[in-house]
């Protein structure tokens, strides 16, 4: 399902990383507790009454026509326009309405973006001290809030829920092509692949803009078999600023994954394993997406007996929440194992809808504990009473115990891999949560 991106802008010191602290609230990281893989301060995930968001936090617009760097943040501004459903313009109550506010109202007009503008730092919520003045920059919307304190952000949540689009995630059936989001840092292959197959396999279907505005969706058939490749290798744009060309790569490739079936993940074989990378992979993992690690450039290595062994211990040590993930080592210029990774793109999405009888689920689980006992803490052990598969892709777990807070994670991986063992889900997340059983 793809959700929804709303873009905080504004010019410097009105509270926008405070807003956008305040979405993303306590939601975890990409992967919490891993280095390496923290929350990007530059997009998070939103969520109100079950309607999912994502939030980009720009930096602060200084129009000004003096400075070497106006071409740089408004081309930042107008970049995050264009990727926006809905934009929040941030603007400082407290100090009033600005001639840069005044500019950069100039150039969210010229968009087709719906507005809505967030009169940030109020002190004084009542009817008589609405923020009137800010009504002239010519949006209909104005909202006063209060970040940094939470006040009024539930009416600022209803108003945005009420203009997002609605995206409807709908079942996967055998007649459909399987959606893969190829994604990967700028200039890994990703457009080469996709030109590989489809000059192997000459059956294209279409080749028109897709779904989100910053991919390309090609559908082909590959040995009978129909893929969707969403390739987001749009983003080729040189810049002066070099995290705001990676920041805009990873939106595009987080806004294909959210509507992907499978993840197929390029890795330079030449640079191994990038922070860039890890967090785009990250989020494909926090999401519970099918994935597949495919290592190109293969043919530009000199090999031995040893080398691909050694290059995925490596994968697996710089990932090390990954490593149910098959790795496969290609060449998208020689065309080197393109079959068998489209292949293993259907097997792992197989593997991902995979649902377990209750009764062969719990004798793996039971047989599991006997094996090596559930923690314990003063005094009180952990008991796991049943388990039951609730959902695939990602599989889902929900354990009955006698105190969820028993749960250690050491034992928690511990029973993750003892489903993995008995049943695969081979380059599948595995999601398992536990409850406290209610007495009887």
């Amino acid at each position: 399902m793809k959700k929804p991106v709303v873009a905080i802008v504004g010019r410097p010191n009105v509270g926008k990383s405070t807003l956008f602290n305040r979405f993303v609230g306590e939601k975890r990281a990409i992967v919490e507790g891993t280095p390496n893989l923290t929350r990007d301060r530059i997009y998070g995930k939103g969520e109100w009454q079950g309607r999912e968001f994502l939030v980009v936090d720009t930096g602060g617009i200084e129009p000004d026509p003096d400075s070497e760097i106006k071409s740089l943040v408004l081309y930042q501004a107008r970049q995050a326009i264009a990727e926006a459903d809905l934009i929040l313009f941030v603007v400082d109550n407290r100090e009033g309405l600005t001639a840069r506010d005044r500019e950069i109202a100039d150039i969210l007009r010229r968009s087709q973006t719906e507005v809505i503008v967030v009169a940030n730092k109020t002190e004084n919520f009542s009817e008589e001290n609405k923020p009137w003045e800010f009504y002239s920059l010519g949006f209909e919307r104005v909202i006063a809030i209060s970040a940094e304190h939470g006040k009024n952000i539930g009416n600022l949540y209803e108003e945005m829920v009420g203009l997002l689009p609605e995206h409807s995630s709908e079942e996967i059936t055998g007649e459909e092509p399987l959606q893969v989001a190829v994604v990967g840092k700028p200039n890994v292959g990703k457009s080469s692949l996709v030109n590989y197959v489809l000059g192997q396999n000459r059956v294209l279907v279409t080749a028109d803009p897709g779904t989100t505005r910053d991919a390309v969706d090609t559908q082909v058939e590959i040995k009978g078999s129909s893929f969707n490749l969403i390739d987001t290798a749009g983003l080729r744009r040189k810049s002066r600023v070099d995290w705001s060309v990676e920041y805009y790569s990873n939106l595009r490739a987080i806004r294909a994954m959210d509507r992907a079936d499978v993840v197929l993940m390029m890795i330079d074989a030449g640079e191994g394993v990038t922070s860039q990378d890890k967090k785009i992979v990250g989020y494909a993992h926090e999401e519970g997406k099918p994935i597949v690690l495919a290592v190109n450039k293969w043919d530009t290595l000199e090999k031995d007996s040893t080398t691909a062994r050694d290059y995925q211990d490596e994968i697996y040590y710089q990932l090390k929440f990954l490593n149910y993930a098959p790795v496969v080592f290609i060449s998208a210029l020689t065309g080197q194992r393109i079959e068998e990774l489209f292949e293993l793109v259907e097997y792992v999405f197989d593997q991902a809808s995979l649902r377990v009888k209750t009764g062969l689920l719990n004798e793996v689980i039971q047989e599991a504990v006997q094996l090596k006992q559930p923690p314990s803490y003063k005094q009180k052990r952990l008991k796991i009473y049943y388990v039951t598969q609730t959902s695939v892709r990602p599989p889902t777990f929900i354990f009955f115990v006698n105190d969820p807070e028993l749960m250690h994670f050491a034992y928690q991986r511990y029973l993750e891999n003892s489903l993995r063992e008995a049943f695969g889900f081979i380059g599948s997340p595995l999601w398992l949560k536990f409850r406290k059983r209610k007495s009887e």
